[in-house]
């Protein structure tokens, strides 16, 4: 399962979610596209706004500066996560 642990200045992201074969996963795919589209976005307007690490079924992302930009994305990126929440429930977790 894809466990999502959410705080004020940071997320992390951890786990496979199991749905099908490694390489063949659609959520694991789609978790992963969401969060580096994200995290390029936010980069666009200031590489210092977010740091990241990210290995083998892990990701964090801390959040360094608030700001209308980063938050809206943030938010996009949560929300998105919710709809997979719903619909993928045995395979993802918002904590």
């Amino acid at each position: 399962m894809v466990k999502i642990k959410v705080l004020d200045d940071s997320i992390t992201i951890t786990g496979h979610a199991n749905y099908d074969d490694f390489g063949k996963d659609i959520v694991c795919a789609s978790v992963s596209s969401i969060a580096i589209t994200t995290i390029n976005a936010i980069k666009r307007f200031d590489k210092d706004n977010i740091t990241y690490e990210e290995k083998d079924g892990y990701l964090n992302i801390k959040i360094n500066k608030h700001g209308k930009e980063v938050d809206i994305l943030i938010t996009n990126m949560l929300d998105l996560f919710k709809e997979l929440e719903i619909q993928y429930k045995n395979n993802i977790k918002i904590i």
